[in-house]
């Protein structure tokens, strides 16, 4: 899989993130975890009754992909919607101290912060409830496009951390498009349904299985398929590269002009796969504005993720440990 030159070569870019600076635009969120362990089933009803031992909180969604870039050395400014709850205020603050700007998230009265509460018990989900509001608030979409089309070209690229809430619409995508043109930075996507139409003009799409098979309209399940349903969202989507994530059977990089590329994958052990979809695409960014090479950065992307899983609830992967993983990989 490696030869030395190879790691050097990996081991230098992961060295370059300090010097990226990236803008997340999405759907922020709050994640919450209830730890505990369970000892017997209850007796009003055949489900387990939970002891709690501790709760923690960790930034989700967007904010996850923030978390994440800082995690592996780089910097990166925020820029979506939350609410004057508890739960925003809890992001914000969150956001702060682990050095991210903020200078581009709106608080809104009319937002109900997005807040996903897991019971975790025996290191495993037993149930998870979410908390958000019914509509989104359209009144806070200004603020996001004039910070948007003031600081966008800024950056060494710009990430679309597309959950679906109502942050990245038709609108957003315009402008951004508008804006590349203008100024060509990186677009780097991690997209959702209600928007396969309208993504256009993208660096990297980093879709999962199920989201490159809807959006292309393929049934994907060899590497015909593969490569049929990559060269379709290569043309809809306008894309440089297109990476489909596949979780235990690893990645695949679908470029202009080239045969699919194959990553296996890199993870040791499965523990959960939450926010592992934000470790890839904060990895992709990161690399692509050290000067990775796509296939380079999907590599790097494929490392982080082995790690990110292997642990368990809203992790991050830190540059130490990218490294070893790069280090320690099968030749």
């Amino acid at each position: 899989m490696y030869v030395g030159s190879d790691r050097r070569r990996c081991c230098g870019l992961i060295r370059r993130f300090g010097k990226v600076r990236l803008l997340v635009v999405g759907d922020l969120m709050l994640d919450q975890f209830i730890w505990g362990r369970v000892d017997r089933i209850s007796p009003e009803a055949p489900v387990p009754v939970v002891q709690v031992t501790h709760e923690s909180v960790h930034l989700g969604g967007a904010a996850n992909v923030v978390h994440n870039i800082l995690s592996l050395g780089g910097h990166a400014t925020a820029c979506g919607i939350v609410g004057r709850d508890r739960a925003g205020r809890q992001i914000l603050a969150e956001l702060k101290r682990t050095g991210a700007g903020t200078a581009g998230v709106t608080t809104s009265r009319a937002a109900v912060t997005v807040r996903k509460t897991r019971i975790i018990a025996h290191s495993q989900q037993v149930v998870r409830f979410d908390h958000e509001g019914s509509d989104y608030d359209e009144s806070a979409a200004p603020a996001i496009l004039r910070f948007l089309q003031r600081h966008a070209w800024r950056f060494d690229a710009v990430v679309l951390s597309d959950y679906g809430k109502g942050v990245i619409t038709k609108g957003l995508l315009d402008a951004l498009r508008a804006l590349r043109a203008k100024y060509p930075f990186r677009l780097i996507l991690d997209p959702k349904k209600r928007n396969f139409a309208h993504y256009s003009g993208i660096t990297l799409g980093t879709p999962n299985l199920l989201e490159a098979s809807e959006a292309s309209g393929v049934d994907i399940h060899d590497d015909a398929s593969f490569h049929l349903a990559g060269q379709r969202l290569l043309a809809k989507w306008d894309a440089e590269a297109i990476l489909i994530t596949r979780g235990e059977h690893g990645m695949t990089l679908c470029a202009r002009n080239a045969a699919p590329r194959h990553f296996r994958t890199a993870a040791r052990q499965v523990f959960d796969v939450t926010g592992a979809g934000d470790t890839v695409v904060a990895t992709c960014a990161l690399a692509l504005g050290a000067g990775a090479t796509l296939e380079e950065a999907a590599l790097l992307a494929n490392h982080a993720a082995g790690v990110v899983v292997g642990k368990v609830g809203t992790a991050t992967v830190s540059a130490q440990e990218l490294r070893r993983a790069i280090m320690n990989a099968e030749r």
